[in-house]
């Protein structure tokens, strides 16, 4: 590993979109159309998959034609789901070259790329002008961020006076650090898991409204554990994250199953509001 490994290397790689469109086509058949329920086993990058978008979209309650930014968001299955399920346009960011070309290539072969634009760039310096968005979600994002205060402010920017955040996140747990690597983390160098007291604080410094803060372990981790067994048993199925991220991806993902049971990560979601 370098020296200082920078998080956008954590997640690069050649072909991303390629490769999933012929998994898919190998899977469907070539002639199957290319929509996003079809991608979602594969480009859903975040613990439990489309299930958890669909958890967060219903705190989020995106409504149609309004704008969204996703902050963080990968090669784009949330935004382009969201986009085409709820009629609104989003504004994704990521940081990784690789991905936001994948996301522009899967938007344009799921023909979404007339609502979902893909901008590369810092969550804690967004290429985005102030009071732009009506709603903004991460899922997954801020365990790569040291800075959590400039993320929040971030997104506290962007927002519309009275607009809301929806927030997937894992938080340090009581039981010392993960089990590396993980999903978002090769080593402890771009892992930064924070308390849920700091992360309050350092969200209402932002001058958020904490709506909701939710700690949703107790329904989660047993489905994980399941999932857990299920991988360790027979590894990744054909459509599945390993077309992103590689063979790695089974062993990623088992560390991070561990590390919710037992206890050295917490899942949560969370709403906040900027105030009016």
């Amino acid at each position: 590993m370098a020296a200082n490994p920078r998080v956008e290397d954590h997640y690069s790689s050649v072909g991303i979109a390629r490769r999933i469109l012929d998994a898919l086509a190998a899977a469907n058949g070539a002639d199957a159309p290319v929509t996003p329920d079809a991608l979602a086993p594969l480009d859903q990058f975040h613990g439990r998959g489309i299930q958890a978008t669909r958890e967060l979209v219903e705190l989020l309650r995106p409504q149609a034609g309004e704008e969204i930014v996703d902050i963080g968001c990968g090669i784009g299955g949330p935004a382009r789901w969201i986009a085409w399920t709820f009629g609104c346009r989003i504004t994704g960011v990521d940081l990784t070259p690789a991905f936001c070309e994948a996301a522009r290539e899967l938007n344009r072969a799921t023909g979404m790329a007339d609502r979902v634009r893909i901008l590369e760039g810092n969550a804690l310096a967004l290429p985005l002008p102030d009071a732009a968005f009506d709603r903004a979600y991460s899922q997954n994002v801020v365990m790569n961020i040291a800075d959590k205060r400039g993320f929040y402010a971030e997104a506290f920017r962007v927002l519309k006076p009275g607009g809301v955040a929806a927030l997937s996140n894992l938080l340090a747990g009581p039981a010392g650090p993960p089990h590396f690597p993980v999903p978002w983390a090769e080593g402890p160098s771009t892992s930064f898991l924070s308390t849920e007291a700091d992360t309050r604080a350092d969200i209402l410094a932002a001058g958020f409204e904490i709506l909701s803060f939710r700690d949703t372990a107790a329904e989660t981790v047993p489905k994980q554990s399941a999932i857990r067994r299920k991988l360790e048993a027979e590894g990744m199925p054909p459509l599945s994250l390993r077309v992103l991220m590689g063979e790695r991806m089974r062993d990623l993902t088992v560390n991070s199953i561990r590390s919710l049971e037992e206890g050295r990560a917490v899942p949560v979601e969370i709403l906040l509001r900027r105030p009016a």
